[in-house]
C-alpha cells in the first residue's frame, strides 16, 4: 500500500499555527515521524488565503525537505499555486489533484506533461459528485482518456472515487466500494486512491469508522491512501489489511511491527 502522510496540511489548527508562524521545527517533526511511521509520500496543503498560499506552500515544501528525503504529494486547489511552487520540489512526487472540471485539469496535465509526475484524479465535474458508482465510472474514464492525450498514462493516475461523510450520506462507503469496482474493473492499471479520514468526519470514535472504512477500500482495490500512518492503531489496520490480501509474506512485516512497537513501550 501507498500511504501519502496527511498531516501536514493548515486545515489543522496546530499546523495552520505552525505556518503563521513559521515554526520549521513543528513542520520538521511531522516530516520525520509520518516517514519514519511509513509514509510513502506527504501530502502538502497550506490550506491558507488564496493570496497566502503559494507562499506558504513554498515555505513548506522548503522545511519538509531539508527534513527528509520522502517525495512530497503537492495539495493546491488553485493550478496556478501549483505551477508556481513545483519548481522548488527536488524530486518527482504526486500532484493533489484535478478532477474532470476542463481548464484546471487542463492546465495541471499540462505541466506534468513530459515528466514522471503522477496525479490524484477525484470523480467530480462541473456538477459535482455523481450520486453512483456508474456516474464516477464515467468521469474517472474521461479524465484517463485526456490524460492519455498529454502522455501520462493510468499507472501514473491515482482515481480518487470520493467518499463522503457517513454522517451525511449513510450510503457513503457502499458507493464508494461500487465505484472503485467499476473503476478497477475497466481500468486494471490505474491507482485507486481515498482520504480515509473523510469518512468519520462529523462522527464519534471516528478512529474505528476511519479503520474499518480502509479495510473496505482495500477489498475494493485501493492501491494507495491519504491517512494518518502516526496513528498505530490505523498503521496497524494498514499491516493487518496486508498480511490478509497475502501481500505480507508469512506476515513478517505484521509480527516485526508487534514486536518493534512492544519493545518500545
Amino acid at each position: 500500500m501507498i500511504i501519502i502522510g496527511e498531516k501536514i496540511n493548515g486545515a489543522v489548527p496546530s499546523v495552520k499555527t505552525a505556518i503563521e508562524s513559521r515554526d520549521e521545527a513543528f513542520i520538521s517533526k511531522l516530516a520525520k515521524d509520518q516517514t519514519a511511521a511509513g509514509a510513502r509520500y506527504l501530502d502538502i496543503c497550506a490550506g491558507t488565503a488564496p493570496e497566502k498560499e503559494c507562499g506558504a506552500l513554498k515555505w513548506l515544501i522548503d522545511v519538509v525537505q531539508a527534513a527528509v528525503d520522502t517525495p512530497l504529494c503537492i495539495d493546491s486547489p488553485d493550478s496556478g499555486t501549483i505551477e508556481r511552487v513545483i519548481a522548488g520540489v527536488s524530486q518527482t512526487g504526486i500532484v493533489n489533484s484535478i478532477s474532470a472540471e476542463s481548464e484546471r485539469s487542463d492546465a495541471i496535465l499540462s505541466l506534468l506533461k513530459g515528466s514522471q509526475w503522477q496525479v490524484i484524479a477525484q470523480t467530480m465535474d462541473k456538477d459535482g459528485i455523481p450520486g453512483g458508482a456508474g456516474g464516477r465510472l464515467a468521469i474517472a474514464e474521461a479524465i484517463i482518456e485526456k490524460a492519455a492525450r498529454y502522455g501520462i498514462p493510468p499507472d501514473r493516475i491515482h482515481i480518487d472515487p470520493l467518499v463522503a461523510a457517513l454522517s451525511a450520506d449513510n450510503q457513503s462507503a457502499l458507493t464508494f466500494v461500487a465505484a472503485a469496482n467499476a473503476i478497477k474493473t475497466a481500468n486494471p492499471a490505474v491507482k485507486l486512491t481515498a482520504a480515509i479520514s473523510n469518512i468519520s468526519f462529523g462522527m464519534p470514535l471516528r478512529k474505528f469508522l476511519n479503520m474499518q472504512f480502509y479495510s473496505m477500500a482495500v477489498v475494493a482495490g485501493l492501491d494507495s491512501a491519504i491517512l494518518d500512518p502516526c496513528d498505530n492503531d490505523m498503521r496497524f489496520s494498514v499491516l493487518a489489511a496486508e498480511a490478509l490480501m497475502s501481500r505480507d509474506m508469512l506476515c513478517r512485516n505484521f509480527t516485526n511491527a508487534y514486536r518493534k512497537n512492544r519493545a518500545d513501550r
